[in-house]
């Protein structure tokens, strides 16, 4: 099937979502039971960590870790936010910069002034949603970013939109005293999707959609670590320092082959990494080539790292010519 497609579901008695582009699995959400970016809670200092500043505070799931803190007490409240899912063994990873998102827009406590994406580039329209915020909102405190998806959205709905995450947002900034509390959970998969697949599709929500449309495959695929390529295949293998992809030109011996799969690897690797919940240090072994081709590479791999979702860094070569990548931690492994 040609074109994007939502499908809301459930996948093992949890709540999921999907989306479809062209007929290929591009996205999903799959409900877990760990904190999930954006939960805000009310936490309480415990213990500073000497030399990383750093400090580890109590909320009601569990120990986390705030970085780069100054002036917290022991004892003393704080509101943070869940950044990213905690690695096994290891704290929540929160922030102190709370921030507010959904669909039409982010409500920015901490950082005054009212922002247009840049993604929005029709003068006219940025002009009237600068106009919309500020004659409805004449005085507020903190500030706002407007989504991309303001392009899609009508003025109702956007100033509904803000006007909800104004009033979340005060009232959560005026609860920051008391015992640890969980104050805001974040989106489950059915939100999310509406919150952040904003372009148009066809949605479907019929118990069984999944199947239907080919979902339970796709994810049966994610359970092998190759990935079969027009131009060889590669692995992704994640272990507990890192994940490692391995890049294989298969049966084409032709002097062009190894550049071809590791360009072939570049442009669908941002993709598998979503879908597999996979973030953290990222090692990529690719298939031999002379180093006058390192630069298309890795032009080809920045460009689709630019357009995925999660935020994810180049760090550069290696002496061994390995690829070293470091990608948020912002999806869970649901398959585990």
């Amino acid at each position: 099937m040609k074109g994007r497609l939502i499908l809301l579901d459930h996948l093992n008695g949890k709540e999921a979502a999907a989306l479809m582009v062209d007929g290929k699995l591009h996205d999903i959400f799959v409900e877990t039971d760990a904190a999930a970016p954006g939960t805000i809670y009310r936490a309480i200092a415990e213990r500073p960590v000497k030399g990383q500043g750093g400090m580890f505070l109590r909320t009601p799931d569990g120990s986390a870790f705030l970085r780069q803190v100054k002036g917290l007490a022991q004892g003393a409240p704080i509101l943070v936010q869940v950044s990213g899912y905690a690695e096994r063994g290891k704290a929540i990873p929160v922030s102190s910069k709370v921030l507010f998102k959904s669909r039409y827009v982010i409500v920015t406590p901490d950082a005054p002034g009212i922002n247009i994406s840049r993604q929005i580039r029709d003068e006219d329209r940025r002009e009237v949603l600068l106009g919309l915020i500020k004659e409805n909102f004449e005085a507020f405190e903190g500030g706002m970013i407007l989504r991309s998806s303001c392009v899609h959205g009508t003025n109702e709905d956007i100033l509904e939109d803000a006007e909800n995450m104004l009033s979340l947002a005060q009232a959560v900034m005026a609860d920051a005293d008391g015992s640890d509390e969980l104050l805001v959970e974040a989106d489950g998969p059915h939100a999310l999707a509406w919150r952040e697949w904003t372009e148009p599709a066809q949605i479907e929500t019929h118990d069984g959609c999944f199947e239907d449309h080919g979902v339970l495959d796709a994810i049966d695929a994610l359970h092998s670590a190759e990935v079969a390529l027009t131009e060889g295949s590669y692995f992704i293998e994640p272990t507990r320092a890192c994940v490692t992809v391995d890049v294989n030109t298969g049966a084409d011996t032709s002097p062009a082959a190894a550049l071809k799969a590791n360009i072939a690897m570049a442009r669908d690797l941002p993709r598998q990494l979503r879908l597999r919940g996979l973030g953290g240090q990222i090692v990529i072994d690719p298939a031999p080539m002379p180093k006058k081709d390192r630069r298309q590479l890795e032009t080809v791999l920045k460009a689709a790292l630019k357009q995925d979702t999660v935020e994810t860094n180049f760090v550069g070569w290696t002496t061994m010519g390995l690829i070293e990548l470091q990608r948020a931690r912002a999806r869970s492994q649901w398959m585990v």
